[in-house]
């Protein structure tokens, strides 16, 4: 059982001198919600009528039960037990720690070691899910205890329980620049007939993470001139090679096997996800390759969605990862 506080209940008129325990919300419906007063604030004339405001008439003064933490301590705490070291953290407020990513990144939170956490009494620990896209100054967790005050070895428990996960509980790793190779199928668009959809939409997806197509090479539905331009691209030593077109059952779609006779070892091919389920993973030696369904082109999350910034921080993809997408994968029907 958690101990509870002692306080000294003193008129707000009486308060003057006298120190917060705590933050001070103000809430005017519609217009803010926030801190009027932090925690540890002396109180001064200046602040009577703000405080009665807010229906303070009375002020409580914290007496601290021996070897127990105050909510914005144990906050700290938590913080740091569950942290990577590319996160920030920022001050308390109103008992509450969030960290943040100072860079675009990818969420790496782990689940079992969350779950756990969240078992111990008192406690509240909210994250975003793994895998997760991040922008700069993004919140990817927050943490705070239930009660006003706990007792120190609940959080020396979870502390001792933190140290039992490898690696840190929450982080983000950030993108690095990847070098791609582009290789665009399909007699039409080869020939001119029609004009290429494909490079300006990989292009912006891989920008958007900092990486680059270093070259976009052509080939028409003929799968040696395929496997070609994928092997041009290997002694390039390029960082993932995307093959766009070609994949779907058509008689002329040469794409899934021009991947495979160019010596890729085909992780799976096919991925219940939808849209874009005609997803093909592979690797040449270390290099991903990937074959890309006609529904990148016009839809703004596929299934390649889901595996480029995974791929681009260098995790390599596994068949149970394609055939995980199924469940929360209809995207679209």
């Amino acid at each position: 059982m958690v101990n509870k506080p002692s306080f000294k209940e003193v008129p707000v008129r009486e308060a003057v001198g006298l120190v917060l325990p705590h933050d001070m919300t103000q809430i005017l419906p519609g217009e803010f919600k926030g801190r009027l007063f932090k925690k540890g604030h002396v109180i001064t004339e200046d602040d009577i009528e703000p405080l009665l405001s807010i229906g303070k008439e009375h002020i409580y003064i914290l007496d601290m039960p021996e070897n127990c933490l105050h909510e914005n301590e144990a906050a700290e705490r938590i913080a740091a037990a569950v942290a990577g070291p590319s996160l920030t953290k920022t001050e308390p407020y109103e008992g509450k720690i969030s960290l943040k990513t100072p860079v675009l990144g990818l969420t790496k939170i782990n689940e079992a070691a969350i779950h756990a956490i969240n078992s111990l009494e008192a406690i509240a620990l909210a994250t975003v899910e793994t895998n997760q896209v991040v922008q700069p100054g993004g919140s990817v967790a927050a943490t705070r205890i239930i009660p006003l005050i706990i007792e120190e070895e609940r959080i020396v428990e979870l502390e001792k329980l933190a140290a039992t996960f490898a690696g840190p509980i929450v982080d983000v790793i950030p993108f690095p620049k990847r070098c791609i190779g582009l290789v665009t199928t399909g007699s039409e668009v080869f020939g001119g007939r029609i004009a290429d959809k494909f490079g300006p939409a990989i292009k912006a997806k891989v920008e958007a993470f900092g990486s680059e197509v270093v070259e976009q090479r052509f080939a028409p539905d003929d799968k040696a001139l395929i496997e070609r331009e994928i092997r041009y691209f290997v002694d390039q030593q390029v960082d993932l090679i995307l093959v766009t077109g070609g994949m779907s059952v058509d008689p002329d779609d040469r794409t899934p096997g021009a991947i495979a006779g160019a010596g890729a070892e085909v992780v799976r091919y096919g991925t219940p996800m939808l849209p874009g389920s005609m997803l093909l993973v592979g690797y040449i030696g270390n290099i991903p390759i990937l074959g890309l369904p006609g529904a990148v082109m016009h839809e703004p999350f596929t299934s390649f969605d889901v595996f480029l910034p995974r791929i681009l921080v260098g995790e390599r993809i596994v068949a149970e990862d394609m055939t995980r997408l199924g469940y929360g994968g209809l995207r679209k029907c």
